[in-house]
């Protein structure tokens, strides 16, 4: 029954990839219709008010849980929802879908160093070396094939802005160990709540500074995807599959998420899928697989 469990976890940790790859190929899409800040103040307002019919009565009973953990759960909300979000957003107006993705896949190396600094985690040799395959996968990518790029390799600011994005997210990542024993439904709707409060100042200032937001058939689709996949259900199976079997396994299926976007973009971005990105895939996968082999397991508990 055990076993049965846990294969089960790791098949629902396969969503939020998919669901997270899809944001970034529509971040990248309507980029050009939608304020970054907007668009991430309406995916949370609207999925916050998504979740508040259906855990109002939770919420009441979890009430006196969130109210003695306020502070991890206000730290939750600023790094994992109105921080990594809104910088993911604003990074896909000057670099590609595909490199929103690729840049994430360094996230399980954070994840690994992090969990050691806050908590002294063991970190495996197998584990070192799955990253490893998995970050040179990613790399493999982002230089296209051609190792003479490092030498001219330039940052556009978008780069650089998913860097900071993926250092905050895997700090949101790691304290999910230290989230309150409530309900996993009420410690969404709370952080939710948390991530659209602390937006809405930005999001007045933005609407002074850029363009309106209209309300299109393109745009609503936009809101109610973002509002559904990427956020009610990938943050739900994430926090499940993370309080299942720890941050440092379960961020390596961040790296996942290059696999569904190249394909994502290919289909409706007309970006082309090339060699190299099916050799640095092959790379990943890899990484995924050794790093659950049941020898990690066991050289985890010595």
């Amino acid at each position: 029954m055990e076993r049965r469990q846990s294969i089960w976890v790791y098949l629902l940790l396969i969503l939020p990839p998919l669901f997270w790859a899809g944001n970034s190929v529509l971040a990248r899409g309507v980029a050009d219709l939608i304020p970054p800040v907007a668009l991430s103040f309406w995916r949370w307002c609207l999925a916050l008010l998504i979740l508040l019919p259906l855990t109002r009565k939770q919420l009441v009973q979890d009430w006196p849980v969130i109210v003695a953990n306020r502070g991890i759960i206000f730290v939750l909300g600023l790094l994992g929802i109105a921080s990594f979000n809104t910088l993911l957003y604003t990074a896909a107006h000057t670099t590609t879908a595909i490199n929103i993705a690729l840049t994430q896949a360094v996230m399980p190396a954070i994840i690994l160093l992090i969990s050691y600094l806050f908590f002294r985690d063991k970190v495996t040799r197998l584990q070192l070396t799955a990253v490893m395959l998995c970050v040179l996968g990613a790399g493999y990518i982002v230089i296209q094939g051609d190792l003479q790029r490092l030498l001219h390799m330039q940052f556009v600011s978008g780069d650089l802005i998913m860097l900071l994005a993926v250092i905050l997210y895997a700090v949101y990542s790691v304290l999910l160990r230290k989230r309150p024993a409530i309900h996993p439904l009420s410690l969404l709707t709370c952080t939710f709540a948390v991530g659209t409060v602390l937006l809405l100042p930005l999001y007045l200032w933005e609407r002074q500074n850029a363009m309106p937001l209209l309300l299109t058939g393109p745009v609503v689709a936009s809101l109610l995807y973002v509002a559904t996949c990427p956020s009610i259900l990938a943050y739900l199976y994430w926090n499940r599959g993370v309080a299942e079997i720890g941050a440092n396994r379960a961020g390596l299926y961040i790296n996942l998420i290059p696999l569904f976007a190249s394909l994502l973009a290919v289909l409706l971005l007309n970006e082309r899928f090339q060699s190299f990105h099916l050799i640095g895939i092959l790379f990943i996968c890899s990484g995924l697989l050794l790093f659950n082999l049941p020898l990690g397991r066991r050289e985890e508990k010595q």
